[in-house]
């Protein structure tokens, strides 16, 4: 518990002097909620000795007295709000940073590593993980840090009137302390599988949701269903068994805390009896035996937070120390836009995609990849733009090795628009600015015009304004593609990478894109995967590519004129596309 009191406080950073600043607050805060009931206590004494006789109570003291008591009770509200004031923003802020912070890592990363930890698992470390660290830290560090603080200062009170009863307030703490230190044990066993069932539970309700027009389609509500299903009970019944679990620690830990405070009771009552100790004084510490664990009380339900604290704690850990996949490279502005794959081996996992690949691209100009499905076209694409790193051999640009280089000064010198197009929840504007931020509104509108979807964009209810779905779900295939293609037009980089660019263009509008494209790549360095023959015969030079090799190279009218892979797919395209209903 202690070691993760301190991650905690690791964790805030250079807002840890706040966190220091709040215990101090914590301190005054007992302090002036332990004076008001000695001001009684000192009353009470005052009354009593006014009805033996002894000294008479006057009117000036009681005045006194509840100046005291009013001055004590505004101390210590004005204390809490400074601690609160301290302390309580402190994971708001954290855990904002926190996000941001994470959200640049995974930039960084290769895309291997979205392959190796499912979306439940990052989507739950970003989301719930970090608003379960922004909800409970900080009021962890106020259940245990500072509810231990107001115990102490209790106890150091009630040491000052006798010694014997601190001692039992002591051992009070010291008995929960060992029942605490089991459940603590008991929550570290449970917090990583309650972690997994959280995880599961994400991941199903996330597959769900995604695959939820599949399932419509095929009418398969119930075997889809299972899997939530199945993970809901999974998580229902590991939270019912680790609740189980925790009773008897709870208890122990309640029962030393009670027990201590009849202790404190009947140990003042003894020392009464027997004439040690006056009755005012006795009454004194019988209050202090109720109010001195009231924080104490509820650290069991913060060992199993703190544990859980623990678990997402390493988790996102995890995440932040992931490697760099631009780890120790440097910005390099390139100067010359040749493409050189030099004997280029790469694989997902044990499943070999490329296998000494070499072609050279010359700048500026245009080369058409072609192939089966799977062969490893996209994969070119995404090892160029540094998705991932070769597993052996050397891609250059310019002659520079892009492992030298790192993402963003990479990417900076290449527009890319991929078959499978995603635009964000947000305004049209603000995707197609996407490809250039500073992109003023009259080159928006130059770029859409150039990629044919100003006409669609300004019939549609707030133009240019239009806030469109989740991933671009409110727009058609062929309209997301086009606002795509305009996002590439606006970045105006050197290198372009179009994959399949036109799939999902109406043959209405695919003339219009075609010369859109040609604008586009005019003077660029262009590599260009596409299957209809408008689109690459007049490429500079064709690659054909067949179960991760180049099998083939040649202008169009080099390649249809030899038997092979690219004369066959010709032929198969050509029917394919001049297919009629008889």
């Amino acid at each position: 518990m202690l070691k993760t009191m301190g991650r905690i406080i690791k964790w805030s950073g250079e807002r840890k002097k706040r966190l220091y600043i709040g215990f101090i607050y914590s301190f005054f805060h007992t302090l002036f909620t332990a004076m008001p009931i000695m001001a009684v206590a000192f009353i009470l004494n005052l009354i009593m000795s006014d009805k033996r006789g002894e000294s008479p109570l006057t009117a000036e003291w009681v005045f006194y007295t509840a100046v005291f008591l009013i001055l004590m009770v505004l101390a210590r509200f004005l204390m809490s709000y400074c601690r609160a004031v301290n302390q309580e923003s402190i994971a708001y802020e954290v855990t904002a940073e926190e996000r941001i912070a994470i959200g640049d890592i995974l930039k960084r990363v290769s895309l291997g590593f979205f392959e190796k930890k499912n979306a439940g698992e990052i989507t739950t470390a970003i989301t719930s993980d970090l608003s379960y660290l922004e909800m409970y830290s900080m009021k962890m560090i106020d259940t245990v840090v500072n509810g231990y603080i107001g115990a102490f200062v209790m106890i150091l009170c009630l040491a000052f009137f006798n010694i014997q009863v601190a001692g039992i307030a002591m051992a009070g703490i010291g008995l929960s302390a060992l029942a605490l230190k089991a459940l603590g044990r008991c929550s570290r066993r449970n917090s990583t599988v309650h972690e997994r069932a959280q995880e599961s539970m994400i991941g199903a309700t996330i597959e769900y949701i995604r695959g939820m027009q599949v399932v419509k389609a095929f009418k398969q509500e119930g075997i889809s269903s299972k899997g939530i299903k199945d993970a809901y009970g999974m998580s229902r019944k590991i939270n019912i068994k680790i609740e189980k679990n925790y009773v008897v620690f709870n208890c122990l830990h309640l029962l030393s805390l009670k027990l201590a405070s009849t202790g404190i009771v009947a140990a003042s009552a003894l020392f009464a009896v027997k004439g040690g100790m006056d009755i005012p004084t006795m009454l004194m510490l019988s209050v202090f035996s109720f109010v001195i664990y009231g924080h104490v009380e509820q650290v069991n339900s913060a060992a199993h937070v703190l544990n859980m604290i623990d678990a997402t704690m390493d988790k996102v850990e995890e995440i932040k120390n992931a490697d760099f996949i631009d780890a120790g490279c440097k910005d390099i502005k390139l100067k010359k836009y040749n493409i050189a794959f030099e004997q280029v081996i790469f694989a997902y996992d044990s499943r070999k995609v490329l296998d000494r690949v070499s072609f050279q691209i010359p700048e500026n100009t245009t080369t058409a990849i072609v192939g089966p499905s799977g062969g490893g076209k996209t994969t070119i694409l995404n090892l160029l733009a540094r998705f991932y790193d070769v597993d052996g051999g050397r891609i250059a640009i310019g002659g520079t090795d892009i492992r030298e280089m790192t993402c963003d000064s990479l990417l900076s010198d290449i527009s890319m628009v991929f078959q499978k197009v995603y635009l964000f929840h947000d305004t049209i504007r603000n995707n197609v600015r996407f490809g250039k931020p500073e992109a003023s509104m009259e080159e928006i509108v130059e770029a859409a015009k150039k990629a044919c979807c100003h006409e669609f964009i300004m019939n549609l209810p707030q133009g240019y304004d239009t806030v469109i779905g989740d991933g671009g779900a409110t727009l058609s295939g062929g309209e997301k593609q086009r606002i795509s293609i305009a996002r590439a037009m606006l970045k105006d980089a050197p290198i372009i990478l179009l994959d399949e660019a036109t799939a999902s263009v109406d043959p209405e509008n695919e003339h219009e894109i075609q010369a859109a494209i040609s604008a586009l790549v005019r003077g660029k360095t262009i590599i260009i995967i596409a299957h209809r023959l408008a689109t690459i015969q007049n490429a500079d030079q064709i690659l054909v590519v067949d179960q991760g090799k180049i099998v083939q190279r040649g202008t169009h009218e080099q390649l249809i004129g030899l038997e092979g892979v690219y004369k066959r797919f010709m032929n198969i395209r050509s029917q394919a596309e001049g297919w009629s209903i008889g």
